[in-house]
């Protein structure tokens, strides 16, 4: 892949109970792109993923959320997982380092129910994007457009549904980071 992100650090936020690949994939493509990138977590030491219902890797954390600044990030990925987004949604300072971005319009990628985190952000209203199916009537009762695609795209957010769009979503996601800056509220 070519170097299209060589300079830009990404942040890529997540607790216990990610869903491997969600966050595995799409580290090893930004790397594979040029990226710096950080694994931003409420605690230290080391996080653990899932493989859907079986507990899979740990993965180390390289920042933790409590002495992280989210305006040293170029981009954010909030890979999904059941737990990893639930959790996020109670920690304060998860959903401020996510509001950071969003009121920025640095742009976002989030898979599966990743976007869960975005709708504490306020992140979601007047945007179309996708999820995991369970999370459509959260996202509409949100404000959010949702649609049942592999990848969507709006002003810099980038979503998907599941594992198997991994591809697509990587795609685009290197695609969105390398523009950088978005006006994300251009339509609302």
């Amino acid at each position: 892949m070519a170097q299209k992100l060589t300079g830009k650090t990404v942040a890529v936020l997540a607790t216990d109970g990610f869903e491997q690949v969600e966050l595995t994939e799409p580290v090893k493509a930004l790397k594979d792109a040029g990226a710096t990138v950080h694994v931003v977590a409420p605690k230290t030491g080391q996080i653990q993923g899932w493989n859907h219902h079986d507990k899979g890797e740990t993965v180390p954390v390289d920042a933790a959320l409590d002495s992280t600044d989210p305006g040293r990030y170029d981009a954010l990925v909030l890979p999904g997982g059941v737990i990893n987004p639930d959790a996020l949604r109670l920690e304060p300072k998860a959903i401020a380092f996510v509001r950071s971005f969003v009121q920025s319009g640095k742009p976002i990628a989030a898979i599966c129910h990743g976007p869960w985190t975005l709708i504490d952000a306020g992140g979601v209203s007047g945007r179309r994007m996708t999820s995991w199916p369970s999370l459509k009537a959260d996202l509409g009762n949100a404000g959010a457009m949702w649609a049942d695609e592999p990848v969507v795209t709006d002003r810099g957010l980038v979503t998907s549904r599941k594992p198997d769009d991994l591809p697509a979503f990587v795609k685009k996601m290197i695609e969105e980071f390398a523009e950088g800056t978005h006006n994300r509220h251009a339509a609302e």
